[in-house]
């Protein structure tokens, strides 16, 4: 039963919830130049490679085909745009900019491989490595981007009760989201793997309640989704 029909189905009407739960199809951005290259990509905004808009092509047929979606909303990034402006033509919905779903600031590091990154500050680098507490260089800790997603998050189910939203956005906010709705330590961010264009599902309950239903599908990414 879909999120908008006022009765909880699943694992949902095992555990007790009330209400239909705000549906989230996290949706993450296609391929771009960097990363192509396997570089930090944070603040930057490059366009989507040709196959970048492919992959947004292939989840904007996914998510038309689906239906009962209610609103879409991105990250201001054109990366994030672009494969939400893919969607909005396969819906009939305008898209909504949320400058809460931009992806973690990576300061100095924007544009550099793992590689570089380390050798470039090898003492805070090693402290970053799982210390969600600790910034690039100029940067952003997971930390505080988990503070601006969760209130971004509770935005959108206060503001869609009981609707179907795709969100268009990055690794980091996407993951943080997950890490929400499954009430699972910082770890999801370094043990968690999506790949470009890949979509997650997760229901937000207005009691607090959470449910995820899918994570990291690229069934409708043409061709290997990396």
């Amino acid at each position: 039963m879909s999120a908008s029909s006022g009765t909880p189905s699943g694992s949902a009407a095992w555990t007790g919830q009330k209400g239909a739960p705000t549906r989230i199809l996290l949706l993450r951005h296609g391929q771009t130049p960097l990363s192509v290259e396997k570089r930090y990509s944070g603040l930057g905004d490059p366009a989507l490679t040709e196959r970048g808009e492919a992959q947004a092509a292939g989840a904007a047929a996914r998510i038309g085909a689906l239906g009962g979606v209610d609103a879409i909303l991105t990250s201001p990034l054109r990366r994030a745009r672009q494969t939400a402006e893919a969607v909005a033509a396969a819906t009939g919905l305008p898209v909504q900019v949320r400058d809460g779903l931009i992806e973690t600031d990576f300061g100095e590091w924007e544009g550099l491989t793992f590689v570089e990154a380390r050798e470039r500050d090898p003492a805070i680098f090693a402290r970053w490595l799982g210390n969600t507490d600790v910034a690039p260089p100029g940067g952003e800790s997971f930390d505080e981007a988990g503070a601006r997603v969760a209130a971004e998050r509770a935005k959108i189910v206060a503001d869609h009760p009981g609707q179907t939203v795709v969100v268009v956005s990055h690794v980091t906010p996407i993951k943080l989201i997950l890490q929400e709705a499954l009430a699972s330590g910082r770890s999801i961010l370094y043990r968690l793997h999506l790949d470009l264009a890949s979509l997650c599902i997760a229901d937000f309950f207005a009691d607090g309640g959470a449910s995820v239903r899918l994570v990291n599908d690229t069934s409708h990414v043409p061709g290997d989704p990396s």
